[in-house]
């Protein structure tokens, strides 16, 4: 029965990954990718503002 002991953490870490993978992939896409890309670009957008305009100036 160690066979049986030594099995059971790589297939729970299996399973669950698989399930962390089929919810990413389910999460793709859909309504909200549009509002989301949005949202990180203007999140981009904000962070590399600074950094350019002293470029600009100097």
């Amino acid at each position: 029965m160690d066979y049986v002991s030594a099995l059971v953490p790589p297939v729970v870490m299996a399973v669950f990954f698989i399930g962390v993978v089929r919810v990413i992939v389910k999460t793709q896409g859909g309504a909200a990718k549009a509002r989301e890309d949005a949202a990180v670009d203007a999140a981009l957008a904000r962070a590399e503002g600074p950094r350019k305009a002293p470029a600009a100036d100097a």
